[in-house]
């Protein structure tokens, strides 16, 4: 989680071997993407997906973790670059129905899923959620849990998937116990944002 983070910072990040950076916001990383062109640096998107930035997405990120919307995974696809390899994406799921959070359902996963994995420009790799900040490390265990069980009866329904994007600096080592392939770390990498 390299948002808020200056370009020496991800530099510095990248030069110690880190890899994978995640942006939240498209006006912000565009700037940190032009100036790390060249680097081996594979960029994640993970803010809310809106349709006025799926061109930006799709052109200069490697992952898209917020798909929430079939408009959205096809304006991805439609702006996807055919020199391009296809645009990883993730479904974001919207666990406990927060109304401040983006995500779909658990019941609506497996719709879009189908939907996403008809396009040809992206690649439906797995599922991503959020767990509520003020939730207790058992129920946030189970939440991950969920999802990873989720991602299993998608397997079993024909859609496979190999990532589970889940956990932050606070609750890394419970995704991570649940099954999570990808977690996003900021704070403690970088320390606090400004």
């Amino acid at each position: 989680m390299s948002k808020a983070q200056s370009i020496a910072s991800i530099a510095e990040a990248h030069a110690a071997g880190q890899l994978d950076f995640g942006e939240s916001y498209v006006q912000e990383s565009l700037p940190k993407i032009l100036a790390l062109q060249g680097t081996d640096i594979v960029w994640h998107f993970i803010g809310h997906l809106q349709a006025n930035k799926t061109r930006a997405v799709a052109e200069q990120f490697q992952w898209a973790h917020t798909v929430d919307r079939e408009r959205i995974a096809a304006r991805l696809n439609d702006q996807r670059p055919h020199f391009a390899p296809p645009l990883n994406v993730l479904i974001q799921v919207n666990q406990t129905g927060e109304a401040q959070k983006a995500g779909v359902a658990p019941s609506e996963v497996e719709p879009l899923a189908r939907a996403i994995a008809r396009l040809p420009r992206l690649a439906l790799r797995g599922l991503m959620t959020i767990p509520p900040a003020d939730a207790d490390p058992a129920r946030t265990a189970g939440l991950f849990e969920q999802l990873a069980a989720q991602r299993a009866e998608l397997a079993a329904a024909g859609i496979a998937m190999d990532t589970l994007s889940m956990g932050m600096s606070d609750d890394f080592e419970l995704a991570i116990e649940a099954g999570a392939t990808c977690v996003r770390i900021g704070t403690a990498i970088f320390g606090g944002r400004n």
